[in-house]
């Protein structure tokens, strides 16, 4: 339906403005009387010009998803109808291209959708643990409940994922800095020493020659190494797109030192946190093993998660296969064999999903202490050999000339 500009006067005499999505003026006319306001304009909202080119539309992040939730569950909670609420929140919604969806969830809804049926259309939004929670909720009649432990949901996972990237971050960024720091003193300020030492009429000293000769070398080659840097790039990511490409790659990160036991206490948070969440919303073991195995975001991970589906449909715990995988720690696998004994496996998952989340952040804080001395000594030697390399002839024809 198109969108209407208007503006008008309520009762009070306050001047109102806002838009509007009708069939045509006289349907804004009415609604507008029926929000007692009188309307002294009423016009087509400008088109974007870009509205039918998706990459220039603002993203939709976690976060819109999060708060969205958040107040969904709330108006939900509070006794407003489905379709109100969506239509509030759609209304309210600053992001252009999350109210758009908005709108089509709630069309789909009045037209006699579930809300989940709804919002599988829109899989890069709502994802299946999303749509499959929602489902659930809608089932059981507990859809505010469901909305609420979502939204806590993916406000813990998108924290635990800040963690973990900002961890990363750091000595990317400072490695990337040290490499054009290198680089400009390698293009611009060697050649300044090299023509200055020409005039010397003799040898450099080895250091010196061999910093010389590297920076002819970057010089000549600097657009092929760029070009080589880039195509390295392209073929690295097209390799791990690939099934077996990704296998190797998410292997190597989790046995890699360090990294690779953050690594694993991230995967295990997430594993626990979002099967907990599943469990307790009342989704069946096996379809919450499906999903959490397809959200790991580690391919050796979720091998060890559908075996373990495969064993369960078998008849066996959750625990042994679990253990055979050689993926979870020993401890995890106890307390889940607890949970299992107990008939309390959620409230036990959360609990181990809280646990690493704390594990987590001391990893992070043990990463950073760790990399920044050794980035400081990086940074640091690098850029002193290049200065004693260059003030090698200076201190040798000083001490000829002292001679």
């Amino acid at each position: 339906m198109p969108i209407f500009q208007w503006k008008g006067v309520n009762t009070k005499g306050v001047k109102r403005k806002g838009k509007m999505e009708a069939q045509d003026e006289r349907q804004v006319e009415g609604m507008l009387k029926r929000m007692r306001v009188t309307p002294t304009s009423i016009k087509p909202a400008p088109k974007d010009l870009f509205e039918n080119v998706s990459f220039m539309q603002p993203k939709i992040k976690p976060k819109d998803i999060m708060l969205f939730t958040r107040q969904f569950s709330t108006m939900i909670d509070a006794g407003l109808p489905l379709v109100n609420c969506l239509k509030i929140l759609a209304d309210q919604q600053e992001n252009k291209t999350f109210r758009t969806i908005l709108r089509e969830v709630n069309d789909a809804v009045q037209t006699g959708s579930t809300l989940s049926e709804a919002l599988r259309k829109y899989p890069k939004q709502f994802d299946d643990l999303f749509c499959n929670l929602v489902a659930a909720g809608e089932a059981g009649g507990i859809l505010d409940t469901i909305l609420r432990r979502l939204s806590e949901y993916i406000e813990k996972a998108e924290r635990l994922k800040a963690k973990v990237k900002s961890a990363m971050m750091y000595p990317i960024i400072v490695i990337f800095v040290a490499v054009a720091v290198i680089m400009v003193i390698m293009i611009f300020v060697i050649p300044v020493f090299q023509t200055m030492f020409a005039d010397f009429g003799k040898a450099l000293p080895v250091l010196t020659q061999m910093v010389i000769n590297l920076s002819d070398f970057i010089k000549s080659n600097v657009i092929y190494m760029i070009v080589a840097g880039c195509v390295f790039v392209y073929a690295f990511k097209r390799y791990i797109n690939t099934e077996k490409g990704r296998v190797v790659f998410d292997k190597t990160m989790l046995a890699t030192p360090v990294i690779g036991s953050l690594l694993r206490k991230v995967a295990v948070a997430k594993f626990t946190r979002t099967l907990s969440t599943m469990m307790s919303s009342g989704v069946p073991i096996i379809s919450s093993l499906d999903i959490v195995a397809r959200t790991s975001g580690n391919k050796i991970i979720e091998a060890a998660i559908l075996d373990t589906k495969a064993a369960i449909s078998e008849g066996r715990s959750i625990s042994d296969p679990l253990m055979e995988s050689g993926v979870f720690p020993s401890m995890v696998i106890q307390m889940i064999s607890v949970g299992e004994e107990s008939g309390a496996l959620d409230s036990m998952l959360e609990k181990i999903a809280n646990f690493y989340d704390e594990e987590v952040d001391s990893a992070v804080e043990g990463l950073t202490s760790m990399i920044e001395p050794l980035l400081m000594v990086f940074l640091g030697g690098a850029i002193g050999t290049l200065v004693i390399a260059m003030y090698l002839p200076i201190f040798s024809m000083a001490s000829a000339v002292g001679g």
